[in-house]
């Protein structure tokens, strides 16, 4: 099958959050499978897109409303990512640093959806499938049925991968004119909550959506941002398929980001060593168990209360334990994390920025992840600090929940029930005493780095789902 994936992001072209992990390797994994999967994302202004070599493949004019664009349609030449790679350009919109964050995104994404089917619409076959993933691609499958200038891709079976239910593009119905023209009976499809819902819309028109792990999709139906009752309507068309990780790229065996590589009979050494250069990099003492932190600093991720978790922990532990934070977010988190330095220097230290080479660095350097999320469809991290024998201590929530196994449950992380600033510092006081239980922390470790959580698995149960459209 020849296999289309949309999406906003894609790693490692460009990364906000775990959408882009997913988006790249996917792909790959599926193509190993016998099958052609491609990605398009819009041509970024990043490192990746500059470094890259590309050719032109479609070069075209077109339009949403009254503003004509033109758009050019490039291909990665290399195949450096296992898959074959398409970016569009439309200048003065894709071609920006950042993927999100601009007054204009709702142009900006409306413009790339229409142009990415504009290009597919010329060609001389159809693709079996187009995967689109969240909003930012969310008006394909509508356009596709719809628009009458893509009449010929309505029997082209379009899938929607909901990676995270709380962003939903919503934009006001003067806008509307934006879109390719349709009959304007069928505005119903755009419309959730009196806006245009890209979301929504995808929802109610995809063929198939599927959510990022079983837990999160059930979750969905009393937590979705005010989808609850649009996603039971439409539950007979949804499926929950748990997220992998790419396990070429996150191994602690090849790993070249990391100072020490390591295997399961390295581990202790290994991981000893990665942290004496992180706590070495960051002032912490690298003879106490270190808790990390990493992530977008979000009410979303419970960052709102690190630091009264922090406060609480370090008052309570004194110099026993060692806390590092890497993310950015919300100003004033960032603020009050930023100030905890002042009172635990040597014990805490914190990173305000996104920086992949020391995520994996404290991935392999630290003893505990923490992720005291509200909100985690499926949740990466967690999978990444499993493969390099770090502890994660998870709320029970979405793929948190389908993931972890509390370890008092004959499991191997440490999990609890809410997101408050007493049930994550329980937490943190039972990943001490699990440090401090040499023999059991050791094999907790061993065990953790032998789980396979490859995209493999993943990957066929979408080339599954798939068939049955055919």
């Amino acid at each position: 099958m020849e296999i289309i994936h949309v999406s906003a992001e894609c790693y490692p072209v460009a990364k906000v959050g775990g959408l882009a992990d997913v988006v790249g390797a996917l792909p790959k994994y599926q193509n190993r499978l016998g099958h052609f999967a491609k990605v398009v994302v819009p041509a970024y202004d990043t490192k990746f897109v500059r470094e890259s070599d590309f050719e032109v493949t479609y070069d075209a004019w077109s339009q949403y409303g009254n503003n004509s664009f033109q758009f050019r349609v490039l291909k990665e030449k290399t195949n450096k990512l296992g898959f074959d790679l398409y970016i569009v350009h439309i200048q003065g919109l894709t071609d920006r640093p950042n993927v999100y964050g601009y007054d204009d995104d709702t142009e900006r994404f409306i413009a790339f959806q229409i142009a990415t089917l504009d290009w597919i619409a010329q060609w001389e076959h159809r693709p079996d499938v187009i995967h689109c993933h969240d909003h930012h691609t969310g008006l394909i499958p509508f356009m596709m049925k719809n628009s009458i200038k893509y009449q010929h891709l309505s029997n082209v079976p379009s899938i929607l991968t909901i990676h995270n239910a709380q962003y939903q593009g919503q934009f006001g119905w003067d806008k509307l004119y934006y879109l390719p023209a349709f009959d304007l009976w069928k505005a119903g499809l755009l419309e959730w909550d009196k806006d245009i819902n890209p979301l929504a819309s995808a929802i109610k028109c995809a063929w198939r959506v599927t959510t990022v792990s079983p837990s999160y999709l059930d979750e969905m139906m009393n937590n979705a941002r005010g989808l609850e009752s649009l996603l039971r309507q439409e539950r007979w068309k949804c499926s929950g398929i748990l997220n992998g990780i790419d396990t070429e790229v996150w191994n602690p065996e090849t790993d070249p980001m990391l100072g020490t590589n390591f295997n399961l009979k390295t581990v202790e050494k290994g991981k000893q060593e990665n942290k004496n250069d992180i706590c070495n990099v960051f002032g912490l003492d690298a003879s106490k168990p270190l808790f990390a932190f990493i992530g977008r600093l979000v009410d979303e991720k419970g960052a709102d209360l690190l630091p009264d978790i922090f406060y609480s922990s370090l008052y309570k532990h004194g110099k026993d334990i060692g806390i590092l934070v890497l993310g950015s977010g919300d100003g004033w988190v960032e603020g009050r994390l930023n100030q905890i330095k002042d009172s635990y220097k040597g014990n805490y230290n914190v990173y305000i920025g996104y920086n992949e080479a020391l995520s994996h660095q404290i991935y392999a350097g630290a003893d505990f992840l923490l992720m005291p999320s509200r909100v985690e469809p499926c949740g990466l991290n967690q999978l990444y600090s499993l493969r390099y024998g770090t502890v994660p201590i998870v709320r029970r929530i979405g793929g948190l929940k389908d993931t972890v196994i509390d370890i008092g449950d004959d499991g191997f992380g440490i999990c609890h029930d809410q997101t408050n600033v007493w049930d994550v510092t329980h937490a943190i006081d039972r990943g001490l005493q699990l440090f401090n239980d040499k023999k059991k922390f050791k094999a907790t470790r061993k065990t953790i780095m032998k789980i396979d959580h490859s995209w493999d698995k993943a990957a066929n149960n979408y080339i599954e789902l798939y068939q049955i459209l055919k």
